[in-house]
């Protein structure tokens, strides 16, 4: 069990289970639909997960990032263009400010913060499932799901829990 101990701060060099918990998402930028979203620590390994648990799910070839090293690290030996640019990082930051407010776990001043990853881990599925398929944009008035032509309704609780899987 992976638990968020202490601050980051406080953590030694090889207390890699403890500290801050990030979440990377991967966002089409034209529909603001949430392709991927890992859990874990600022690393590498965080990057590379979400980058495969990506691929397949578009065509694109153009990631938009903030100026994070590992993007550049990730990168270097794919077919991937990489742009830094706080412009077309606007929108995804957009969208992680919505999943943050939607979902108080991430707050740590709060009685509901999350201190076990698995359980993070389960929670940003069941967000990023309700920002895809049952939240409307309320100048759009569609759904992310809605907006990619993966429904012609938004769906309600009953539909994803009905679902066979998503992840």
């Amino acid at each position: 069990m992976v638990i968020c101990a202490k601050k980051q701060k406080n953590c030694l060099c090889q207390e890699l289970t403890q500290g801050d918990c990030w979440i990377a998402l991967s966002v089409d930028h034209n529909i603001g639909l949430i392709l991927s979203a890992r859990v874990g620590k600022h690393t590498d390994k965080l990057l590379t997960e979400l980058w495969v648990s990506t691929e397949g799910k578009t065509d694109c070839k153009i990631w938009h990032t903030d100026e994070w090293g590992g993007y550049e690290r990730i990168f270097r030996s794919s077919e991937v263009q990489h742009t830094a640019s706080k412009k077309y990082t606007q929108p995804i930051e957009r969208t992680n400010g919505i999943i943050r407010q939607q979902t108080g776990r991430w707050h740590r001043r709060q009685n509901k913060f999350g201190k076990q990853w698995e359980q993070t881990k389960v929670t940003t599925r069941l967000v990023v499932g309700y920002f895809n398929w049952i939240w409307t944009h309320s100048r759009k008035g569609t759904t992310a799901a809605q907006r990619a032509g993966l429904a012609d309704i938004p769906w309600q609780w009953d539909d994803i829990i009905t679902y066979p899987t998503f992840y």
